[in-house]
């Protein structure tokens, strides 16, 4: 009996992985979608036009060569020198702060030293090569993509034959490493889709230790839930803050785990707060659209925080593609004469999409048909193609790293819970998808006053609430220049800041020592961003602390927290939620 149940356990994940395997390749091999999964960015197409552009001026990449083959020789005499004994400096500038190289063996030993060396002379030459084709705007954009990727790539790190760590590893554990490291890589071959796991399942839980904020469930729709929060002091401010994430991911990157939640915070600071939950839509919903989302999403949540309250009006919050729509939906009431947005906070939101940064190479009319032919069968977006995406755009970070981690040296990810927020992907409707990409990254229709949606044409220039509108220094999603650019369109006051960290760390961004954000001593925004740069000063806190009296200014005078639901909208559940428990 024991041992059959001990085959039973050995069985069930083979079969699952087998099933995994067999969906994988019917799905790879589909012929409506192979060439989207293969090459999604249209990365061959922009090959062969830098293939040509190179045919046509060939002289340019023949001296880079050259030059390549001299520094190239040069390096391996200067290891060779090293390994006789000798101190010999390489050709190649190695960067001095570089983690990944923070092993005495990069400089000791005289392999490793080549293997990077050889491997910055190789990221020269081809940023040189690049550098000097002829290309239009959106192939040039793929090309340095490209370029990038290689570079990640090739990295030395990398791989095992030139990696000092996975000998020693191998060492101290009796070569217990390698093996693992090997089970690591055809695992994630067979359920992760060839990607190294970035976290371990099951290592933290949604709704106890990540979104754990005490609230329940008010209102649920096709499109979200709402969630309104309890109180946690004695007396709130009297006009509610509504949260309105995006839903590329699940809301609780903005209630991540306690300490670590703007949602806490808020509440903490004595705001009634809801947070809209989106669905994870499946095929049900393809013909959904950016007006659904808008009327479904933060229009009715108004009209439900409202209720719930009392309130005249409504302070919104939003981050990225949910600071996009809740501009939209301000813009949108604007046009019919409505008012009840009390003013709106954003965080690293785009509404001028000229300038998208590496989001470019995925957003080129090329790219963006063919994306809508590979959505026609299933009706939505894959969860997994949003994650790549982002993922590739942090390659270094989020895909290599956890290459030699997982694979070289056999470690288990470390229990992470940004990035256990990011793993619980979610999928996109084709028919938003499509407008979403279109209207806005195609055609830049809401910065230049074109985009209609639920029958009202949307003018920026409208929306005179006070705004705070938040970037980071270093995001590679929302560039802060181009959030600057579109806070430079909103017709209200804006209180520009500019935090430091990435895209998901600049609002996860709770006070600590690291903290810190720029603004500058003006409301009024300068044309140049870099202008605006360069005459803002330094503060060494998190913008949390300097939004918190600003949101207090605008929420009204205290009072007696509003009961939790009312009569019309009682209580669902408890927080989370349903949608944002659904695969």
């Amino acid at each position: 009996m024991t041992q059959s149940r001990d085959a039973q356990q050995l069985a069930a994940p083979l079969r699952q992985a087998a099933e995994e395997l067999v969906t994988n390749l019917r799905d790879l091999l589909d012929p409506r979608t192979t060439l989207t999964r293969v090459d999604p960015v249209g990365l061959g197409g922009a090959l062969g036009e830098a293939a040509r552009a190179l045919a046509a001026s060939p002289l340019d990449a023949v001296r880079a060569t050259a030059d390549f083959g001299g520094q190239s020789g040069r390096a391996a005499l200067a290891a060779l020198q090293r390994g006789l004994g000798a101190t010999a400096d390489g050709p190649a500038e190695l960067p001095a702060k570089d983690r990944r190289y923070a092993d005495p063996a990069w400089e000791q030993n005289a392999w490793y030293y080549l293997c990077r060396q050889e491997h910055a002379l190789f990221a020269d030459y081809l940023g040189a090569i690049a550098a000097d084709l002829d290309l239009g705007p959106a192939t040039r954009r793929k090309i340095d993509f490209f370029v990038q990727q290689a570079i990640e790539a090739t990295a030395p790190v990398n791989w095992p034959w030139s990696n000092p760590a996975l000998l020693k590893r191998a060492l101290e554990t009796g070569g217990q490493s390698l093996v693992r490291g090997a089970r690591n890589l055809l695992r994630d071959a067979v359920t992760n889709r060839g990607m190294p796991r970035q976290i371990t399942p099951g290592t933290f839980e949604v709704g106890k230790d990540l979104a754990a904020t005490p609230g329940k469930v008010v209102f649920r729709n096709r499109l979200m839930e709402l969630i309104q929060y309890e109180p946690q002091t004695e007396q709130v401010h009297a006009i509610p803050l509504l949260l309105s994430p995006p839903w590329i991911n699940k809301y609780y990157i903005m209630d991540l785990a306690p300490e670590k939640s703007l949602v806490e915070w808020a509440v903490q600071h004595g705001h009634t707060v809801f947070m809209i939950s989106y669905r994870n839509p499946d095929s049900g919903l393809r013909d959904v659209t950016m007006s659904d989302y808008l009327l479904e999403g933060p229009v009715a949540a108004v009209d439900i925080v409202q209720g719930i309250t009392g309130a005249p009006s409504v302070n919104v919050a939003a981050l990225c593609l949910g600071g996009t729509l809740a501009t939209a939906t301000a813009a949108w009431l604007a046009a019919r004469g409505d008012e009840r947005i009390n003013s709106l906070t954003l965080m690293n939101t785009l509404l001028d999409f000229s300038a998208p940064g590496q989001l470019g190479v995925f957003t080129d009319e090329k790219t963006v048909g063919r994306l809508e032919r590979s959505m026609d069968r299933e009706g939505f977006l894959p969860a997994t193609s949003m994650k790549t995406t982002f993922d590739l755009l942090r390659a270094r970070d989020l895909v290599w790293n956890y290459v030699v981690n997982n694979w070289v040296l056999g470690e288990d990810p470390t229990p992470f819970d940004m990035l256990t927020w990011n793993s619980d992907s979610t999928r996109m409707p084709a028919a938003m998808q499509t407008e979403y990409l279109r209207t806005c990254y195609l055609e830049n229709q809401l910065a230049e006053g074109k985009m209609e949606l639920a029958g009202e044409r949307l003018d920026l220039s409208s929306v005179r609430q006070d705004a705070y509108v938040v970037s980071a220094e270093a995001d590679h999603i929302a560039p802060w220049s181009s959030v600057y650019a579109g806070a430079r369109q909103l017709g209200g006051t804006v209180r520009f800041v500019l935090s430091n960290s990435g895209h998901i760390a600049g609002v996860v961004n709770p006070p600590s020592p690291k903290s810190k954000h720029w603004f500058g001593e003006s409301d009024q925004l300068p044309e140049s961003a870099q202008d605006w740069r360069d005459d803002a000063g330094e503060h060494k806190k998190s913008w949390w602390e300097d939004w918190t009296p600003w949101i207090e200014e605008r929420a009204g005078e205290l009072r007696t927290p509003p009961s939790t639901g009312s009569a019309e909208h009682p209580v669902l559940e408890p927080a989370p939620g349903s949608y944002v428990l659904r695969g």
